[in-house]
């Protein structure tokens, strides 16, 4: 995989100088420590924390030349320590984008390849930017942009293991094995009107062991508006979305809706508050439907708290969440902080044993620092502690009263190496 970084690099720099209308080369360089102590899930008194640095490394390469647009993103990323000082780690490396794209028009464009897709808040569709490896979709995207203030995207994704002769079960390796949908997003003076239509299958045998055993693909179609609103200082907005169809062979029936507004209230504060509902599924119900919102291929970490307790790789097809939060923000020349307090509660009822629980899961608190320290150069810090009930303990485990908290630092380098135009 190192020879192949090697010369891919050397070949295209070679090849940029000579023909190329536009080539840009980029790096980010990403190391991270965290000491988590309750981090995703409630720690236990006597159990110590996880201490370790992450990093993420890339090298982006960006070329267009009159009807094509080209992306490639190399991507290392390790936890200092977890190889031998004499190994190899090739498998830590990959190709996170591979992408080409064809103007068509100066209207008309289609993508095809290996490519983040990210739309409005990231709510259901994010490229996840804080995990270190990201997340990037094997698609085609056919992009139609009439005018300035609107814009109509359709993507399609058909997934599979390998090459195979035979029509195989796919093991849902990518988290689906296909997805259709469209977005749109309109400006309208002070207002933003983005509308998604997503049609997600999973692949799954049906009726196994009998007769009638069959290879089935069931979809589940996730559908909403969401609203945007700006005036001077002022900036909200507010979106519901909407699940039904079938999974596994299970009836889909879940929503979600969100309120968030902010104000800025001098040159360097602003406020913000806002709620979001994802329905769940009560404890003691029986029946076999989902009633869970799930969110998809959103970037979780950006909503719910940063300790992640919620919709990051857990708490799916479970009682579901209300958030209820504020945002005091400070930002003046280099510096930057912000603090956040959450208020969760269970949007469905929790039970221990035959006893209904209180549907107050806790209070989390979220407090990050950022400076930059030259134009490529930024560092960011964070602090974040739970305030856990009963409630969270019978979701969670562990204790509530043990101190529940994540702490992290983070310096992110991304240097501009290379860009050439030739006219």
């Amino acid at each position: 995989m190192k020879k192949v970084i090697y010369i891919t690099i050397l070949v295209t720099l070679i090849a940029t100088n000579l023909t190329a209308q536009q080539f840009d080369l980029s790096a980010e360089v990403r190391p991270r420590y965290e000491n988590r102590h309750g981090y995703k899930t409630l720690i236990d008194k006597n159990t110590d924390g996880a201490n370790f640095i992450s990093q993420r490394t890339r090298l982006n390469f960006n070329y267009q030349k009159d009807k094509i647009r080209l992306g490639v993103t190399l991507q290392n990323i390790r936890v200092w320590g977890d190889v031998s000082t004499l190994a190899s780690d090739d498998k830590s490396t990959s190709l996170h984008e591979a992408w080409a794209e064809a103007i068509l028009s100066n209207k008309v464009s289609l993508k095809f390849g290996r490519q983040e897709i990210v739309y409005d808040d990231h709510r259901i569709f994010g490229n996840v930017g804080w995990a270190q490896q990201a997340r990037s979709h094997d698609a085609l995207l056919f992009k139609y942009t009439p005018n300035k203030n609107n814009r109509l995207d359709i993507g399609l994704a058909l997934n599979a293991d390998n090459q195979s002769l035979f029509d195989a079960l796919y093991s849902n390796a990518a988290g689906y094995k296909a997805f259709q949908y469209a977005w749109y997003h309109g400006k309208f003076d002070k207002f933003g009107l983005s509308v998604l239509l997503l049609n997600t299958g999973i692949e799954y045998l049906e009726n196994v062991g009998l007769p009638n055993e069959n290879q089935t693909i069931d979809y589940v179609q996730t559908m909403g508006p969401r609203i945007t609103y700006k005036a001077g200082k002022f900036n909200a907005n507010a979106a519901a979305y909407f699940q039904t169809g079938k999974t596994i062979n299970k009836d889909v029936s879940a929503s979600y809706f969100t309120g968030n507004f902010n104000y800025k209230t001098g040159d360097n504060f602003s406020l913000g508050a806002g709620i979001e509902y994802l329905s769940g599924k009560d404890m003691n119900d029986v029946s076999g439907d989902v009633k869970s919102f799930a969110p998809l291929f959103g970037t979780n970490h950006k909503f719910n708290g940063w300790m992640d307790y919620f919709y990051v790789g857990n708490h799916a097809n479970s009682v579901g969440l209300t958030d209820i939060n504020a945002t005091v923000a400070y930002k003046k020349d280099k510096f930057s902080a912000k603090v956040i307090p959450h208020f969760f509660s269970a949007a469905a009822d929790v039970f221990n044993g035959l006893t209904k629980m209180d549907n107050n899961l806790g209070t989390e608190i979220d407090l990050t620092l950022g400076y930059k320290l030259a134009k490529d150069i930024s560092i960011n810090a964070g602090f974040s502690k739970m305030y856990a009930t009963n409630t969270m303990e019978v979701l969670k485990g562990g204790d509530k009263d043990a101190d529940n908290s994540w702490s992290w630092i983070m310096i992110t380098f991304k240097p501009h190496l290379f860009s050439t135009s030739n006219k």
